[in-house]
């Protein structure tokens, strides 16, 4: 038993001229994941027999972005996913038209779900048709009711840290395997299976992939705070943790995922801080120049002493006296660091430092293109040899006459620019 296309079965048949009963399915709200298809018969069709019995010749119309499924005595036998309009025809083998749009594996599943029945033109007692929403589903909401771990790794601070983070934010799901999704999860439903009934279930199971999945992302270099910029791959890392309960098991997956809103409880952000802070004092001028502003900030307070400037200032000699040793080595370890940063690199013996501050061997800047500046006291021949006497060694042409100078496009100009090619005096 299978599906004929309708347009290449109408010559031949006697539904050619008109179908007097058809299986079809109403536009598919966002929130409905399966449905069985209705049944229409006209005011004069004589096929007014069970509703679970498709008769045979049958019209089904498939729309886009639906797959229909035929069901048989609670079996899986035929399948469409590809728009059109069909004939059921129990003479003939499978169809399975999947369009292209589903998974690859999708027969596979299908044979694997049991064995094609056949009844040699015996009507079977109960037949039904299911169509299911294969567009993507959005809207579907998650927030963490209490915090989760994240690893913070910041290594110019040398963190390595776990915080609480509270999330929230929307995603979106779509059935990429209805055969699984049929057999696993609604079965043969009465009426519409909608994504209400697995909501509960999904939100348990998406805070629970959380964990795993942040770590993940934790270890590709990503802060908490530069999620929502990075959602596709805490989406494709989702799709990874969940890949056994969703994918493999109920035929569906995570198309996108949106995070409105993450943040780290108050305390742990003040803890981040406070080692970030700590971190840059380990350099020893930004130490010194911190030290410096401290030490302005007190001069400042002792001068507004209530009890007096002479007041304020004693004690804040107190505290200088104290805090001496530490200026002390503070300043030592910037000039530590300073003699151990590496020297600029000097000129090879043949080579020229361009304005840019590139060192160059060649004619031309590597950096930004600029031209070898000429020595002092040469001069550019017409024929483009530079020279430091008084005639070219590869012409023998004779030096200018002073004030006179020879572009390197072979111009004699006097004024500071080449009147040929606007380049400056070397």
């Amino acid at each position: 038993m299978g599906l004929i296309r309708a347009a290449l079965s109408a010559a031949g048949s006697v539904m050619a001229d008109q179908w007097k009963e058809f299986f079809v399915c109403e536009a598919l709200p966002s929130n409905v994941m399966a449905v069985r298809g209705q049944k229409k018969t006209s005011s004069g069709s004589s096929n007014r027999g069970n509703d679970n019995v498709i008769t045979n010749g049958s019209g089904i119309v498939v729309a886009d972005g639906q797959c229909m499924v035929i069901i048989d005595n609670g079996e899986v036998v035929d399948f469409c996913a590809e728009p059109g309009q069909y004939t059921y025809d129990m003479s003939s083998e499978p169809s399975l038209f999947d369009g292209g749009k589903l998974s690859a594996n999708i027969k596979a599943v299908f044979q694997n779900i049991g064995k094609r029945f056949t009844y040699g033109g015996e009507i079977p007692k109960d037949q039904r048709v299911y169509y299911f929403n294969t567009k993507e589903m959005p809207g579907q909401k998650y927030g963490t009711p209490n915090p989760v771990p994240f690893r913070v790794v910041d290594q110019r601070a040398n963190i390595d840290i776990d915080v609480n983070v509270s999330c929230f934010g929307e995603y979106s799901i779509k059935i990429t395997n209805p055969l699984l999704f049929y057999k696993n999860v609604c079965g043969n439903v009465t009426e519409a299976y909608t994504i209400e009934n697995l909501a509960g279930q999904m939100k348990t199971e998406l805070l629970t992939a959380l964990q795993p999945a942040f770590a993940q992302i934790s270890d590709m270099g990503i802060r908490y705070s530069a999620l929502p910029g990075h959602a596709d791959d805490l989406g494709k890392v989702l799709n990874e943790v969940l890949s056994n309960q969703w994918r493999d098991l109920r035929g569906y997956e995570i198309v996108s995922f949106g995070v409105s809103s993450i943040r780290a409880t108050e305390e742990d952000e003040k803890t981040i801080k406070e080692l970030q802070k700590a971190a840059t004092f380990t350099n020893g001028a930004m130490g010194m120049a911190y030290m410096t502003a401290a030490t302005g900030s007190a001069m400042q307070a002792a001068a507004n002493n209530a009890g007096g400037a002479a007041v304020g200032f004693m004690g804040m000699n107190v505290a200088q006296g104290a805090g001496a040793g530490m200026y002390q080595t503070m300043a030592g370890v910037a000039q530590q660091q300073a003699q151990a940063a590496p020297a600029p690199a000097a000129a090879p013996a043949d080579g020229w430092t361009c304005s840019c501050g590139a060192v160059n061997t060649g004619k031309f800047c590597t950096e930004c293109g600029q031209p070898k500046p000429a020595p002092a006291g040469t001069w550019t021949c017409s024929c483009g040899t530079v020279n430091t006497g008084k005639f070219c060694t590869e012409c023998g042409q004779p030096r200018p006459a002073s004030g006179e100078w020879t572009c390197s496009c072979g111009a004699v100009n006097t004024g500071k620019f080449c009147t040929e090619c606007g380049k400056p005096r070397q």
